[in-house]
C-alpha cells in the first residue's frame, strides 16, 4: 500500500466532514500531518479523476464533487495505488532450467493479482461516507 492512497482517503474524509466541503491544501496537510506539496500532488490526481474540484483565490481550495456515499475506497485505490501490493522484484528467472526457478515469477504474479482483487473487493464495500461515520463513532465524548 502506498502513502498516496492514505493521504487521498484522509483528505476526502476531511472534505466530507467540512460543512462546505472545502479546504485549502495547507489545512488538509495540517490535518494529514504531511507537507502541503504532497497533498497538492495527491489531490491533483483526485481532481484529474473527477473526485474534487478546485477554486482559486481567497477562500479557495479543494471541494468534493462526488457524494461521499457514492465514493468507495476501491475507487480511490484504483486511482491512487492499483498494483501497489505487487512487489517490484520477484525471485527466479523464466529462462532457468529449474522448474521452481523458471515459474516462480509467474506464480507469484498470479498470487499478488488475486490478493489485489480481494483487497479491491473489500474496499468496494466501504465508502468515504462510511469512513466519516466510523470516525465520528470513535470520537470521545
Amino acid at each position: 500500500m502506498n502513502s498516496e492512497f492514505i493521504i487521498a482517503v484522509h483528505s476526502l474524509v476531511l472534505l466530507a466532514h467540512k460543512p462546505d466541503g472545502m479546504a485549502s491544501s495547507e489545512e488538509i496537510a495540517a490535518n494529514v500531518c504531511t507537507h502541503p506539496a504532497r497533498v497538492r500532488k495527491v489531490l491533483g490526481f483526485l481532481r484529474k479523476n473527477g473526485y474534487v474540484t478546485t477554486r482559486e483565490g481567497s477562500g479557495g481550495g479543494y471541494r468534493l464533487c462526488i457524494d461521499p456515499s457514492d465514493m468507495t475506497l476501491a475507487d480511490i485505490y484504483r486511482t491512487m495505488a492499483a498494483g501497489a501490493i505487487k512487489p517490484n522484484w520477484c525471485s527466479g528467472n523464466p529462462d532457468m532450467d529449474c522448474m521452481v526457478g523458471s515459474n516462480m515469477q509467474e506464480v507469484m504474479n498470479d498470487v499478488f493479482c488475486g490478493a489485489e482483487k480481494q483487497l479491491e473487493s473489500y474496499f468496494q464495500g466501504i465508502t468515504i461516507g462510511q469512513m466519516l461515520s466510523r470516525i465520528k463513532a470513535c470520537q470521545k465524548t
